[in-house]
């Protein structure tokens, strides 16, 4: 059987009716999606935390960082230990996926080493933790509008202020999201 992966490379746009404390207005990066279910990234959830730290804390480099350092985001409640890079450039990194073209996700250290040392991708977003969906979870809450699905736009991603990401991602659709009701597709 072909391996389902329609909603990979896509946004997730949390409905405003999501309650959720975890994903109350929420972009999500959807990572992965197949017949085991989905991992996704939240785009806009900025920690206090600033990349030069986490690389001190992980023993790093960072001498192209230190006129400037870069927010880590809150990728999810799951793992929240382990950290993501979402970037637009290809790199040789150790572990990497593919999310969609010229977008990619790398979870080893040589990609922080890398930017740390300023050999690292352009465009880039770290993050820790990450969103998962068990087998039917994420389709069953799409039928229940929880999420609205849209492409992925690397301006959104890259270089917008993360508490602009929500809106500009419903426009994506033609919606305006303040204009929803909680309850929309309900009877």
């Amino acid at each position: 059987m072909a391996e389902n992966r329609f909603l990979a490379n896509q946004f997730l746009v949390a409905m405003p009716g999501l309650e959720d404390p975890n994903f109350t207005h929420s972009v999500t990066l959807l990572c992965e999606h197949n017949d085991q279910g989905a991992l996704g990234l939240i785009i806009n959830r900025p920690t206090d935390l600033k990349l030069v730290d986490m690389l001190d804390h992980m023993k790093l480099p960072h001498p192209a960082l230190d006129g400037g350092s870069p927010i880590v985001y809150w990728g999810g409640p799951v793992q929240p230990e382990r950290g993501f890079v979402v970037h637009g450039d290809p790199g040789d990194w150790e572990s990497s996926l593919k999310i969609g073209d010229d977008l990619y996700i790398t979870t080893s250290r040589d990609v922080l080493t890398a930017i740390g040392d300023g050999r690292g991708p352009k465009d880039y977003v770290v993050m820790l933790g990450y969103a998962g969906w068990a087998a039917g979870q994420l389709e069953n809450e799409i039928l229940h509008n929880s999420w609205l699905n849209t492409p992925v736009d690397r301006q959104i991603l890259f270089a917008l202020a993360p508490g602009d990401r929500w809106q500009a991602a419903t426009r994506l659709l033609g919606v305006d999201v303040t204009q929803l009701a909680g309850d929309a597709g309900h009877a």
